[in-house]
């Protein structure tokens, strides 16, 4: 039995599977009311414009123009009413931070959070922000991202932008000789042989993604008018 007054929802997901997983959650939940399942952030910047939105859950990576992240601090922005739980199957822990300054209330990880998504809901709609207490332990190589130091983690990042040693160091503020010592020590400790096996499975593994790969498609898309 439904209560009188349900929570509106907008889930936004370009995964069909993520997306159709999400609206069976909110529609098997008595509280809430799904009114909309979007394939693109695009779709939901408009869509928050014509509709009494309450609950907006909101994937950060996206194929197909803006990303969530972007959209998320838009719509926050034009309707800062609107309650919004950003979602990744991604474990790049950087987002918290960004989501966090922009007025985001919870954060989910699909994959490694330990709380149910609609324990989150819950929380969220009462009024709690809910963010990971710890950082995601994902198997990488030999160790974990635990395993990792914060500026590992930052030289990994960029890596896998495909930046040069030389390119790294000027991002980070650091000499080139620190960056190949940081770039070795993550070897070690994971027992990759080489920075392209580094790259291709940090990012295979969504272990951190590049403002770049984040931002890659709404940036096309404004260089072409779109």
């Amino acid at each position: 039995m439904r209560v009188d007054n349900p929570t509106k929802v907008v889930v936004v997901d370009d995964q069909n599977i993520s997306r159709g997983f999400f609206e069976m959650y909110v529609r098997a939940a008595t509280r809430y009311e799904l009114i909309a399942g979007l394939r693109t952030a695009r779709e939901a910047l408009k869509y928050v414009d014509d509709h009494a939105v309450e609950l907006l859950i909101l994937d950060v990576m996206m194929q197909d123009g803006i990303d969530g992240l972007s959209a998320a601090e838009e719509i926050k922005r034009k309707h800062p009413e609107i309650k919004i739980i950003l979602t990744t199957s991604a474990s790049e822990t950087s987002w918290e931070e960004k989501a966090r300054d922009i007025g985001i209330e919870s954060f989910w990880y699909k994959e490694y959070d330990e709380h149910s998504l609609l324990e989150i809901m819950d929380r969220t709609m009462e009024g709690e922000s809910v963010y990971p207490g710890d950082s995601p332990r994902v198997p990488f190589g030999k160790a974990t991202r635990a395993d990792l130091t914060d500026r590992e983690i930052e030289v990994l990042r960029e890596l896998t932008g495909s930046l040069t040693n030389e390119e790294i160091a000027e991002k980070l503020h650091i000499s080139a000789n620190t960056v190949k010592r940081h770039l070795q020590n993550i070897m070690e400790k994971t027992g990759f042989e080489s920075r392209l096996d580094l790259a291709m499975n940090a990012k295979s593994l969504g272990l951190v993604v590049s403002e770049e790969d984040r931002t890659k498609n709404w940036n096309s898309d404004i260089e072409e008018g779109k």
